[in-house]
């Protein structure tokens, strides 16, 4: 038996002295980062961003792998069944926190599953609607939309994401009746507004705001606690006519569960630096972003808190997936 532990001692200390030296020598190779949402939305543009840096800093490729689909679901197992080894990342929102609550039937848990690396960024939503909806601004949407409940619909990038989301928490708040039309990705959802196909959309401000500059979409409202640079003369829903209504949309990377902690700190650390970097906070000023620092275990606790809250706007407001 005191053999037995002997060998088990000295099996832990081997593996002990070689995590550290894995992760300094990690990555040896390339790096997946899977993103599962469509090209040309926030979480394609910064995750492409962040593997650029990541590329130059390791000198070894940090690649984007664009898998959208069932509100992030395909892309996201497939890390789920990937390699603990740090070689496949997911790129995530605040669609997977809204999910756990809202999608029971995942194949995947996202805090049994993955493990917290680090936090990217967040910004605002903006509400665009069709040029040829007669309503100059949000009170007079919110009349045209009771008028005719049911008549109107809005678009996102699928069930439970921050677009969703905003939508149906705003339905639940303005007390009106749109219709939820999901689509693959972001820019379908955009593509259907400025066509002319859905009438309405909640989209993320770093992207929209150049639709409204060139006239493609007419912008009724953002949705933070104040007026966006990007868009100072939009007000924000609150102060346009419902009181208290707040969104965002925030992203971050996690590796499957297993991975090990010494590249999982190591990849924190990296991106902490990236986020950190004075040209970097300027340019995401420009688009509306805002970097979000933690250590994984902040983030953990960080997601948790999201997991909770999101659950309650569901139950509340009755949001079922489509």
């Amino acid at each position: 038996m005191a053999i037995l532990r002997r060998i088990a001692g000295l099996v832990f200390v081997t593996l002990a002295s070689l995590a550290p030296a894995s992760a300094q020598e990690y990555p040896s190779r390339q790096v997946r980062m899977i993103v599962p949402f469509g090209a040309g939305g926030p979480a394609d543009v910064y995750a492409r961003a962040i593997a650029q840096h990541l590329t130059d800093q390791f000198k070894q490729p940090f690649i984007i792998e664009n898998r959208p689909g069932a509100g992030s679901i395909i892309g996201t197992d497939a890390v789920a069944k990937s390699p603990p080894d740090g070689y496949t990342l997911l790129v995530m929102s605040n669609t997977h926190t809204t999910n756990e609550s809202l999608v029971a039937s995942k194949p995947f848990s996202l805090m049994r599953d993955f493990v917290p690396v680090a936090p990217l960024n967040y910004s605002d939503l903006i509400m665009v609607v069709h040029p040829a909806v007669p309503a100059k601004d949000l009170k007079e949407f919110i009349e045209l939309a009771k008028k005719d409940p049911g008549k109107l619909n809005y678009a996102s990038s699928g069930t439970g994401t921050p677009y969703h989301m905003a939508g149906e928490l705003f339905k639940a708040m303005s007390g009106t009746d749109i219709q939820h039309v999901p689509h693959k990705a972001s820019g379908e959802a955009r593509n259907a507004v400025m066509g002319g196909h859905v009438q309405m959309m909640f989209d993320a401000i770093t992207t929209m705001s150049q639709n409204v500059a060139a006239g493609q979409v007419k912008a009724l409202g953002t949705t933070g606690t104040k007026r966006s640079e990007l868009t100072p003369n939009v007000p924000t829903i609150a102060e346009a006519g419902v009181p208290g209504y707040e969104a965002t949309i925030w992203l971050g990377v996690m590796a499957p569960a297993g991975t090990p902690q010494p590249i999982v700190e190591r990849l924190n650390a990296e991106i902490n630096k990236i986020i950190a970097r004075v040209d970097v906070k300027e340019a995401w000023a420009k688009q509306g972003a805002v970097p979000m620092a933690m250590s994984p275990a902040e983030f953990d606790k960080y997601l948790r808190a999201d997991i909770e809250k999101w659950a309650k706007v569901v139950s509340s407001a009755n949001i079922k997936p489509n």
